[in-house]
């Protein structure tokens, strides 16, 4: 893991999960998805490379779960249910954090995210990604 990145301690909700995130590029990268698997979810991820994702503890009980073309890798805790990450399955070299495991961030810091059509997924279509629209959240005065 590259010292030089923005690493991020996390886990998931009951602890048993702890891991080191590497953010390649920081919170610049923060998403959601249309895909009916993480429109069920509705976590924000950010992206972290290949080797930036380490498991400190509880790697014995994180469960995988593969859908579609079994591509993507999603992890959760088999605990508590948490989703602490996913590897991606438009470019395999990247993994998605669950900024809500993240320690000292939350979904809520961020005014806008990016919403990505997953729906339309590029390895289904052979056209770019597309942007599905925008989350918005506006604190209460």
């Amino acid at each position: 893991m590259n010292a030089s990145m923005n690493l991020h301690a996390g886990q998931c909700h009951c602890g048993a999960v702890q891991f080191d995130a590497a953010l390649s590029d920081g919170f610049r990268s923060i998403r959601r998805c249309t895909c009916s698997y993480c429109r069920m979810r509705g976590a924000v991820v950010a992206m972290a490379e290949a080797g930036g994702i380490r498991i400190r503890q509880g790697a014995d009980v994180l469960t995988r779960y593969r859908f579609h073309t079994g591509t993507a890798e999603h992890f959760f805790c088999s605990r508590c249910g948490i989703y602490t990450h996913h590897q991606r399955r438009s470019d395999s070299t990247l993994y998605a954090v669950n900024v809500a495991c993240l320690e000292g961030v939350s979904p809520f810091d961020f005014e806008v995210v990016p919403v990505m059509d997953g729906i339309n997924h590029t390895n289904d279509t052979g056209r770019p990604t597309r942007r599905a629209g925008t989350l918005r959240y506006t604190p209460a005065d």
